[in-house]
């Protein structure tokens, strides 16, 4: 999972950047109204809410900010839109599969501004399945590395049922069955170890190798897409060396 590692470390520090200029704001609010649709507004007795409160908390969203999206999510407060999952399926440069996921209350403007971020980034859309069937879908819980050591996260993360840890860096990526998600997560907090996000990810089963000069075009490309108000999560399977990375980081 290396190569989905380097990227997740990439997602990482941007998401940091993306909080400041608020993008990342709007994603969280939407997550949280649809958890709230979907499962009721107690936390408690709503995992996918849980996790999503504690990701919108770990990007410091105001405490008010969040209780209004549960409300409205929950139907205690007007204002919630009507939104709908859809995933696009494309290709970046140099072959790199994506899987868009979206949530919008406008399909046709969801399908455009896709369709014209791919264009213009030397992309293209993909037939459905042409991309998905080199992803699995697998839970992921992200552990800031900084005082943590990797041997006995992977020591309590397996014994609660993880089938990986992976080093991305800053982060440490515990990797479980969808359906393991909630229990590991909680086998973690049990432990008193924190956690910055606990969500369902697609994780690629072969990757790419990009040199300096196509890692830069996916990485722009995938930027710009994340950009869109609709587009919630991207993956990919592009992968590269740690010197590629290490330029990359440099250049942002």
């Amino acid at each position: 999972m290396s190569g989905h590692s380097k990227w997740a470390t990439t997602k990482h520090k941007k998401a940091a950047i993306d909080a400041k200029r608020g993008k990342l704001f709007a994603k969280l609010i939407k997550n949280i109204e649809i958890a709230a649709r979907l499962g009721g507004g107690d936390p408690d007795g709503n995992p996918t809410l849980y996790d999503a409160i504690v990701k919108a908390k770990k990007a410091s969203m105001p405490a008010d900010n969040i209780k209004r999206a549960v409300k409205r999510g929950s139907g205690e407060e007007d204002g919630a839109a009507n939104y709908e999952d859809i995933v696009y399926e494309g290709y970046a440069p140099a072959g790199v599969g994506l899987i868009i996921e979206c949530l919008t209350d406008n399909r046709n403007r969801a399908a455009a501004e896709v369709r014209s971020t791919l264009t213009k980034g030397n992309g293209s859309l993909a037939t459905s399945g042409a991309v998905s069937f080199n992803f699995e879908r697998k839970g992921q819980i992200v552990v800031p590395a900084e005082g943590m050591d990797y041997d006995k996260l992977f020591e309590i993360a397996a014994e609660a049922g993880a089938e990986d840890v992976s080093d991305d860096g800053d982060v440490f990526s515990v990797i479980t069955d969808p359906s393991d998600l909630v229990t590991v997560r909680k086998g973690l907090q049990d432990a008193g170890i924190d956690y910055d996000s606990a969500d369902l990810v697609m994780i690629p089963k072969n990757e790419v190798e990009l040199s300096l000069d196509d890692a830069r075009k996916v990485s722009k490309l995938i930027d710009n897409l994340d950009d869109l108000d609709d587009v919630q999560n991207i993956y990919s399977n592009w992968t590269a060396s740690d010197e590629v990375m290490a330029q990359l980081e440099e250049e942002e």
